[in-house]
């Protein structure tokens, strides 16, 4: 396929996702509207959810403290008090639906819409409650800061990988003190697969520990670790595949290590103790995968309470320099912590 086909294929996917997107706003409600309080140069975040009372002031506070200004959420049908602490939040703007997570391509067709909104023009980040951002220098250096060093660079985005931290006994035995990081102390070190791509021109990632202890005979089920979460939105753009794939192709460039642009984390706190009967009700709703039938065998898994810890493999989490050393995170030119 010549380039200049797979660009006009991709540019008319990306109209289509678009089109797409602006359908499925109707199946929105707004419920706390305050995009008044959005101004020129906010850095805004955007996520669905469902049933994360529980997470939702961590993933709050660790935005605020990045420098995010405002929050626009979906909740999809949450019945345990999301939605209400949401909407009492004066800088969220909230809202609702009971559509189909799966019909909406996993939400991402409410976001792309949210996105194409109230987006434009501002550096964006698309992320879900189970993940909370670091980067080179971010406990010293705001969201802002970085973002003003990419758009000096002339840089779209920032790519981060999905890093799962867990227990190190049985899953139910994780705990909660407030601070997932210290509840879900450990990560895999290493057994990550990358492979450049070039039909979106990204890399992808996979491995890890739900490789390592779920699909050791299938890794090709396992979940893309790769994911573009932090982007200049202009209107044309859109997210493909949850944010592992945006269109247009140049933002997918994150990882390419020829360029030396920093990258990012995602500390992933699925592994809480929660997980037990949340995966319980997942596999009965069968909207978290296009195929569902093929992913039983992992919630079952799950509800077996295994203990993720590896003694050859696992790692307590330190901090950002840490994941720096282990080529898990990339400072590029990005002259953060120096």
């Amino acid at each position: 396929m010549t380039d200049l086909w797979r660009s006009y294929r991709q540019r008319l996917r990306r109209r289509r996702l678009v089109l797409r997107a602006f359908a499925k706003r109707r199946e929105l409600r707004a419920v706390s509207a305050r995009r008044g309080a959005i101004r020129p140069g906010t850095i805004l975040a955007f996520a669905t959810i469902r049933n994360e009372d529980g997470r939702l002031p961590v993933f709050l506070a660790h935005y605020r403290a990045l420098g995010v200004g405002h929050f626009l959420i979906v909740d999809n049908a949450s019945d345990d008090g999301s939605a209400e602490l949401l909407a009492g939040e004066a800088d969220v703007s909230l809202w609702w639906t009971e559509a189909s997570y799966r019909a909406s391509r996993f939400g991402m067709d409410w976001l792309n819409w949210l996105l194409f909104r109230h987006g434009a023009g501002h550096w964006c980040l698309t992320v879900d409650a189970d993940e909370l951002l670091v980067y080179p220098g971010w406990n010293a250096q705001p969201l802002a800061a970085l973002t003003r060093w990419l758009d000096s660079q002339e840089i779209p985005a920032m790519a981060a990988l999905m890093l799962d931290l867990y227990p190190k006994g049985r899953l139910s035995e994780g705990g909660s003190d407030g601070d997932p990081t210290r509840s879900l102390g450990w990560f895999d070190a290493a057994g990550y697969h990358w492979e450049r791509q070039a039909r979106y021109g990204n890399i992808s990632i996979r491995g890890g520990v739900r490789e390592r202890v779920f699909f050791p005979d299938r890794p090709e089920l396992g979940p893309h670790l790769h994911k573009t979460p932090l982007v200049r939105w202009k209107r044309p753009y859109s997210y493909l595949s949850s944010t592992h794939i945006a269109l247009p192709r140049r933002l997918n460039a994150g990882f390419d290590a020829r360029l030396e642009r920093p990258t990012g984390v995602l500390l992933h706190t699925k592994f809480l103790p929660e997980i037990l009967a949340k995966s319980a009700e997942e596999k009965l709703r069968r909207e978290h995968f296009t195929h569902a039938e093929r992913y039983d065998g992992y919630y079952d898994g799950i509800l077996g309470d295994p203990a993720l810890w590896c003694g050859t493999t696992s790692a307590r989490y330190e901090d950002w320099r840490q994941l720096e050393r282990l080529g898990l995170m990339a400072r590029g030119r990005w002259p953060a912590g120096m």
